[in-house]
């Protein structure tokens, strides 16, 4: 058979918490209902989202996750990102609810892959529909160890280990390394210093990036690393 569809079923403490959330991201309610259990259907143009919710549940340590494929995954970021911004006055890029930023993912063919923490501690993992083959290919030794980095923090969530590779890359290729590739990993580093509320290692980090001669081409290149550095330096100063 053929036009089947599949809808996730995600928990939650909160369907209400859960419906604030994803209005920001363009949702809309279709349905809600709280007996005989708290229960949700939440839309966006053809993506479905369904979530029930659980007394006493505990968002940090959920399991809840899903795959979304849609045409652009770039669009669609910037789309979250300015209801985001518009919501919570900033960019959400630790904690409970976060959003992480398109990158390319090793473990996803190269794909580049954002991630939505929701208020449920749901991973929702937003792909490309997968076209052509997308190159996977770093061929730098700090950018092999950013592949490495972004697998652990924004595919399995951990930034630790994640901190502890670009730690030891940045240390060893920070002479030697393009300019991209440091700027990139350096911004990264600084994103999962926010994560791991390294406060003072993030303002470090983000005061390399800005001392960082770039030329104007390598400026383009670097444009969502650069936009990234900004969130961060606004999510510092309002914390």
């Amino acid at each position: 058979m053929a036009d089947e569809v599949t809808v996730p079923l995600l928990p939650c403490a909160s369907i209400d918490d859960i419906a604030e959330f994803y209005r920001a991201l363009g949702f809309e309610r279709t349905y809600r209902q709280t007996r005989p259990n708290p229960y949700m259907v939440l839309r966006r143009e053809d993506l479905q989202l369904h979530f029930f919710g659980i007394p006493d549940f505990d968002p940090a340590n959920s399991y809840g996750s899903c795959l979304v494929f849609v045409p652009d995954t770039g669009v669609l970021f910037e789309s979250f990102a300015a209801g985001l911004r518009e919501a919570y006055g900033k960019l959400p890029v630790s904690g409970i609810p976060r959003i992480t930023r398109p990158r390319k993912r090793k473990n996803s063919d190269g794909l580049a892959g954002f991630t939505v923490v929701d208020p449920g501690g749901n991973w929702i993992r937003i792909f490309p529909a997968k076209g052509e083959d997308a190159d996977s290919s770093a061929t730098g030794k700090l950018a092999k160890a950013m592949e490495n980095a972004v697998v652990l923090g924004d595919s399995k969530g951990d930034d630790k280990q994640a901190a502890r590779i670009l730690d030891g890359a940045i240390n060893r290729e920070q002479d030697s390394a393009p300019a991209v590739e440091l700027v990139e990993a350096l911004v990264y580093r600084a994103e999962l210093a926010v994560r791991l509320g390294d406060a003072e290692r993030a303002n470090d980090l983000l005061a390399r990036v800005a001392a960082t001669n770039l030329a104007g081409a390598d400026r383009e290149r670097l444009a969502d690393a650069l936009a990234n550095a900004e969130d961060l330096r606004r999510a510092q100063r309002e914390a």
